[in-house]
Order: structure tokens, then sequence, then C-alpha cells
């Protein structure tokens, strides 16, 4: 029996879509997807969003106009994922918009982490209440701002005898530990390094193609040793966690660099070492984790057969699945949990996790956004 729906808007990293989930809770509070839209991004502002994501001229001019352009755009998908459902509005709760991340710097001195897609836009294009704004409260409070669906991954995923890793694989990838049942230790989670996004880079650029599907590309390289020993020793690998991740560390000039020696690779080799790249910075620090257990996989990356074939050779102790063994989609994890990160909101519940973040205490995530 559902008791209360809940609309969840995500556009990652990969800034490929918007993703629209709409979801029913039941009385336990375990999630129903009931209904799921994808709204391509339009080339144009597709091309506008890769501009603005690095340092350029005239640039709050085009953040202002970009935030209200991409809040019509979640509108869309809102309208969209209603319509696909026999949900009227008025039944609706609320929305839980992440936005688009444009700049996801919580290192620096007055650290910060920002998204865009107007929430003003979206309430009132769509006349639901929308909960925005989710990861700056945890930036106040000393913490990364990120990961956040690890409380989700928690609540939803029910402990077993064995530990369980999530991995999350968007255009960056995270990890979500939780622990043995019966066990003392903490949940964990971060950003364990570039998921989609370089490989992505490389496709638009020298295929003039967003993605190589199913890893097909990849499977048909070799990896370059030297080039993965070069990539793999970029210090973040190697920072203790809490942490977290972006297209600031991860893009488009950062591999320019990086292969600039390696100018006679094939296509096929290069995705292929970009691909292990993903695999084995995932591998290295989930073996720190736990060295047995169950391995969960969403996100973008859970559909990629070759990805997922890496990762179980990589490590054969674990059994590697998607969450669709749990009966939550592995596309549709993320904007399921910010439905989920709304629902929290509107019953005054926290939802991040100090040790995963690292802010100070435990709080109630996001801002209210009322479309009356």
């Amino acid at each position: 029996m559902i008791k209360d729906y809940f609309i969840g808007l995500m556009s990652g990293t990969s800034m490929d879509s918007v993703d629209a989930a709409l979801v029913g809770f039941d009385e336990q509070g375990k999630p129903h997807l009931v209904s799921k839209h994808s709204e391509t991004i339009p080339a144009p502002l597709l091309q506008k969003l890769h501009g603005i994501t690095t340092p350029g001229h005239d640039e709050i001019n085009r953040l202002g106009q970009l935030d209200r352009e991409v809040g019509r755009l979640f509108a869309k998908a809102t309208l969209a994922v209603i319509e696909h459902s026999s949900v009227a509005p008025k039944d609706i709760t609320a929305i839980g918009s992440h936005g688009q991340t444009i700049r996801h710097m919580p290192e620096l001195e007055q650290g910060f982490s920002l998204q865009i897609g107007d929430p003003n836009t979206i309430a009132l294009n769509t006349n639901i209440d929308v909960i925005a704004d989710f990861r700056r409260k945890d930036i106040a409070l000393g913490g990364q701002g990120a990961p956040l669906v690890p409380a989700f991954h928690q609540a939803v995923f029910s402990a077993t005898e064995q530990p369980t890793l999530v991995i999350n694989i968007g255009g960056i990838a995270n990890v979500t530990y939780l622990p043995a049942k019966g066990s003392q230790q903490p949940v964990v989670g971060f950003d364990t390094g570039p998921g989609n996004t370089l490989m992505d880079a490389w496709c638009r650029q020298s295929l003039n193609q967003a993605f190589d599907t199913n890893g097909t590309i990849a499977a048909s390289g070799t990896t370059e040793p030297q080039l993965l020993k070069a990539l793999l020793s970029h210090p973040y690998f190697a920072q203790p966690y809490p942490k977290s991740t972006g297209r600031e560390l991860y893009n488009q000039a950062w591999l320019s660099q990086q292969l600039s020696d390696y100018i006679n690779l094939s296509d096929a080799d290069v995705l292929s070492t970009l691909l292990d790249l993903t695999c084995d910075s995932i591998t290295d620090q989930c073996l720190k984790l736990a060295n047995k257990g169950q391995i969960m996989v969403c996100g973008g990356g859970a559909l990629n057969p070759e990805l997922m074939k890496r990762l179980q050779h990589k490590m054969p102790r674990f059994e590697v699945t998607t969450t669709d063994s749990q009966g939550i989609e592995a596309q549709w994890v993320e904007a399921i949990a910010f439905a989920w990160l709304a629902k929290q909101f509107m019953a005054n519940k926290t939802s991040n996790l100090p040790a995963v973040t690292g802010a100070s205490r435990a709080a109630v995530l996001g801002a209210f956004f009322p479309a009356n």
C-alpha cells in the first residue's frame, strides 16, 4: 500500500539527461518506482553546460541564465514522468531536485558545491513543492557535501551475513560499504574517482559519439600498462576518506595532458585503458574495505557488460550483481535517492552520514521552495 508519492530529479556529471523518478513509499518506507522518464539534454544546452563547468568569460551572466534554463528542463522532465503514470500531481508531496553540478570544490579553504536548475522555476512550472540545495548544509558543517546516496543505500538495502559494497558508476564512481549484519562497523562511503566521465569525453572528442555502447570498443582494445600506471598515480586515489571529486579533477584537459606521450594509441586501446582505470581505482579502494562479500552496481556503468566483466575478474571473491537483484533498477537508484531525500526533509529527518561526508553532525538536508 503506497502512503506517499515523491519525485526525484537527477542529472549527474555525465550530463547526458535529466532522470525523473516518480516514487511511491509504502508504510514501511520502502520505495517503489511508479514511473520513470529520461529527458535528454538538448545539444545547445549541453554545450553551454560544458562551457560553464570551466572558468571563462562572463560567467555570472551565463550562470544566471543557465540556472533558469536548466530549471525549465527539470520541470519538463517532471511533467513527463507524471504523464507516464496514473498519479495526479496533487497527490505528489514534493519533488527532490539535485540540480546540475557545475562546480564541486569542497577542499578549498571556503569549500563549496554549486548546482543549478532554479527550484522556484521547477515549482511554479509543475505546481508541486520542491526540495533542493541538498549539499550545502553538509559543507557548512565541515563535510564534503558528497556522496549523499550512502544514507539511502543504508536505508533501503538490507544487511546480509556478508559485507555489501554498493558501487554507483555514473560520470564519477562512488562506493558505499554496508557492514555485515550484527557488525559494529560504521557505514563508509566516498568517491573512488572517474566512472564513465573520461571514457565519455574520449568518445565525444575522437569518435563523435556520446559513449562506448556496452563497452564494445574498449573490449576490442588492449590496455597500455605504462599509461594505466601513470593515470593511477593521481594523488586523489591515495587520499584517505572522507573524500569526493568531480570534473574539476577528471576532465578533458587532464586526459589530454596524460595522453600526450601516447599519441599513437588506437581509440580502442585508449578506451580499454580508461575502463581499467575506472575498474582498478574502484577495486583498489574497495579491497581496503572488505576482501569478500557482495557487490551491487548501479548507475550507467551497470549497463556496461564489459565493465561488469572486468570488475568481477578483478574481485573474484565477491559476487558482482546490480541493484536490480534487490528490486531497484540500477539506472534509477540516484533519482530514487533524491525522492527519498525529499521525503526525509519533509519528515524533518537527517539524511547525511557524518562518517561518509566528514560533517561534524547529522543534519536535515535541503531547502523548501513552495509552489504557491
